[in-house]
């Protein structure tokens, strides 16, 4: 069953536990079944790989692991601060996501 994230792909997130802690990337994918998410340059693995038509050489390749969602946390665009996700309608009525810091609490 998948369930609902507040997390999505293209969001900046902070890591909140782990050896990444305090460390801030983008989101380069979400999956909903094991509620992990993979954030760009954080959590990072040797992979070693066999040479192809596509790497000749082979070797030892760098490549991100997945985090649990909960231990991330959205970071807001315009103060960069990391809060909570909270959900309000716009102009147009439909609902957007906000994050909810000390600043603009809401």
């Amino acid at each position: 069953m998948q369930k609902k994230t507040h997390i999505k792909k293209g969001d900046l997130v902070k890591v909140l536990a782990g050896e990444d802690r305090s460390k801030q990337g983008r989101v380069l994918e979400v999956n909903r079944e094991r509620m992990t998410a993979i954030v760009e340059g954080l959590r990072i693995n040797k992979k070693h790989s066999k040479p192809s038509t596509a790497n000749p050489q082979g070797g030892i390749v760098d490549k991100e692991g997945p985090i649990h969602i909960s231990n991330l946390m959205l970071v807001d665009a315009k103060t960069g601060e990391p809060g909570r996700v909270g959900r309000r309608p716009n102009k147009e009525g439909k609902l957007e996501r906000f994050v909810k810091t000390k600043k603009n609490k809401a």
